[in-house]
């Protein structure tokens, strides 16, 4: 529970994908080998319909997706679409046209993947994954094929469609500021925070690691530290150069030597 009381949701984005296919190309033996996912429907479970729920990460962002089988297609609700046939049965890749039609006529625009089922049935295939492949670019498409007896490429492809329709709707945006930092940034960040920069020359290091250190204490501000008694910043030093260079502005030059003086004349005593 949050302070306010409300409860605390354990997912950032909900997206809802539709699996559709000719009847036994195993869109529920798909569902089913999702083993952390809920049956659980809020619709009741119509029968003749498959549902379930699983959370997936996505750039550190947790995506809650519910996935059903079914028909009924509700382009308000719907996230994206899941075309699904059987590799061993070449009458379910026919139809993946017909499931095309259907979707354009009551979804039209709606994301979509090609998934290809039941890879390992390999050695009964009937469609070659090359025409498969080539099918998906003129439908301008992500093809996967996958496993659900091998847990093979099973949450790649709903990993993939998530990415699509977030991209699609633009919500990537919204997490780039909570960008997950790199090993290399963290390493960075922590020696940068007990080091001052004056002393990163000092650290037995590479040279070019030295010069990354240094950089990135300057690019993340993370360089103010004590430097000969006194607070050291890009900001501070920019100030102090500004106010040198008006001293040296109001330092009137030497005058220029009398014109009656000589050579002899001009002595040092």
């Amino acid at each position: 529970m949050s302070a306010l009381g409300s409860p605390v949701r354990a997912y950032d984005f909900l997206l809802k994908f539709l699996l559709v296919g000719d009847s036994d190309v195993g869109k529920g033996e798909i569902l089913a080998s999702l083993q952390d996912g809920a049956a659980e429907s809020p619709y009741g479970h119509p029968a003749g319909i498959d549902y379930k729920t699983t959370t997936i990460l996505l750039d550190g962002r947790r995506v809650k997706l519910q996935l059903c089988c079914c028909t009924i297609f509700r382009a308000p609700t719907l996230g994206g679409v899941i075309l699904v046939y059987d590799i061993a049965n070449r009458w379910s890749f026919d139809g993946i046209d017909r499931w095309i039609k259907e979707i354009d006529e009551h979804a039209p625009g709606v994301p979509k993947i090609l998934v290809g089922n039941r890879l390992h049935l390999a050695f009964k295939r009937q469609v070659p994954t090359e025409q498969a492949q080539a099918y998906a670019e003129r439908l301008g498409v992500t093809f996967f094929e996958v496993s659900p007896l091998c847990n093979f490429n099973i949450t790649e492809s709903f990993t993939e469609l998530a990415r699509i329709v977030l991209l699609r709707h633009g919500m990537d945006r919204l997490w780039r500021p909570s960008k997950v930092l790199s090993l290399q940034d963290l390493c960075c960040r922590a020696v940068v925070s007990c080091t001052p920069v004056h002393l990163v020359d000092k650290l037995p290091l590479p040279i070019a690691l030295r010069s990354h250190l240094k950089s990135f204490s300057m690019a993340n501000g993370l360089n103010a530290r004590m430097m000969h008694g006194r607070s050291y910043s890009l900001t501070t030093s920019s100030t102090h150069k500004r106010s040198s260079l008006r001293k040296v502005k109001l330092v009137r030059p030497p005058q220029s030597p009398p014109k009656n003086c000589t050579r002899n004349s001009c002595k040092i005593s």
